[in-house]
Parts: structure tokens; sequence; C-alpha cells
């Protein structure tokens, strides 16, 4: 299941924990994604709660709004 997707864009965004470092299951994923047109952005759980502006302006920046 994908955490977020804006099809206009073909933009996922995931949030992950560390169960997600060095998964090979979220980098197959990510190649099936990129054959569909997607790009995959990462962000960590700590990150995301704890430094918000800099996660919002990387996104806002791929999603060609920044």
């Amino acid at each position: 299941m994908l955490d977020f997707v804006c099809f206009e864009r073909r933009l996922v965004i995931e949030i992950d924990g560390s169960q997600h470092a060095s998964s090979a299951t979220d980098v197959a994923r990510d190649h099936v994604l990129a054959l569909e047109g997607f790009a995959v952005a990462r962000y960590w759980n700590n990150d995301v709660l704890q430094r918000r502006t800099p996660v919002m302006e990387d996104i806002l920046a791929r999603l060609g709004a920044g």
C-alpha cells in the first residue's frame, strides 16, 4: 500500500520507519512504480515529525509548486 500518491504529477510519497532501511522489497516496488511513470519520494518518520518544513519544501519542489 502506498502512503500518498499524486496521480496528476505521478508522484508517490512514502513515510518510512526503520523497518524500511535497506529493504529489497521497497527497491523492487520503486522499480515497478518507475516503470509505470511514477517518481517515489521517501522520508523517514522522524524527519516528517521533527523537520516538517524541509520535508514539505522538498515535496512542493517535486510537485513543481515550490
